[in-house]
């Protein structure tokens, strides 16, 4: 008997010490996103940085060792400063989405929700991760997957958080 994998969201929140319309702009303008988008180790190149419903960035991962992982989201919604939404893939270096390198049962698209609430001239940003499209074995691998996504998704906003800091001094 064959099952149907339940999808389910990963859901995480953080408060930042920044204003709302701070926090869009580095999560939306291409100078911000290259400064802190990358994982520790990493730098972030944009190829192509198209930001409007329909358009996408297009960029690259490169370590320090010159590794390089390609990626691309595609926008789906902008509604600003409230509300982000656009797929996220890995892809090669013509654009071409392929899976992720070290898990071929990742989803191929994953769907990204980022809503930004101003609180007190604070930020609370929401970041809403699903399987896009995906089958019941991505589904699956997805699922099992919750507690390294809330890990990877910390250490992104620790960077995210101090490059904020940096640039309000």
């Amino acid at each position: 008997m064959t099952t149907i994998q339940e999808k389910k969201d990963f859901v995480i929140t953080r408060e930042f010490n920044a204003p709302r319309d701070l926090v869009w702009k580095c999560w939306t303008q291409r100078e911000h996103i290259e400064k802190w988008g990358a994982p520790q180790g990493f730098s972030l190149i944009s190829k192509v940085f198209d930001f409007k419903a329909g358009g996408e960035n297009f960029y690259c991962q490169k370590s320090a060792d010159g590794h390089e992982m390609w990626g691309k989201q595609t926008y789906i919604e902008i509604n600003p400063p409230v509300k982000l939404v656009y797929t996220q893939s890995f892809a090669d270096e013509n654009g071409n989405l392929i899976s992720h390198p070290m898990s071929p049962t990742w989803p191929l698209q994953m769907l990204t929700t980022i809503t930004l609430e101003e609180k007190e001239n604070k930020t609370v940003l929401t970041l809403i991760w699903t399987p896009y499209e995906a089958s019941d074995e991505n589904i699956a691998t997805f699922n099992g997957a919750m507690d390294g996504m809330s890990k990877g998704w910390a250490g992104s906003f620790e960077k995210f958080e101090e490059y904020l800091m940096e640039i309000q001094k």
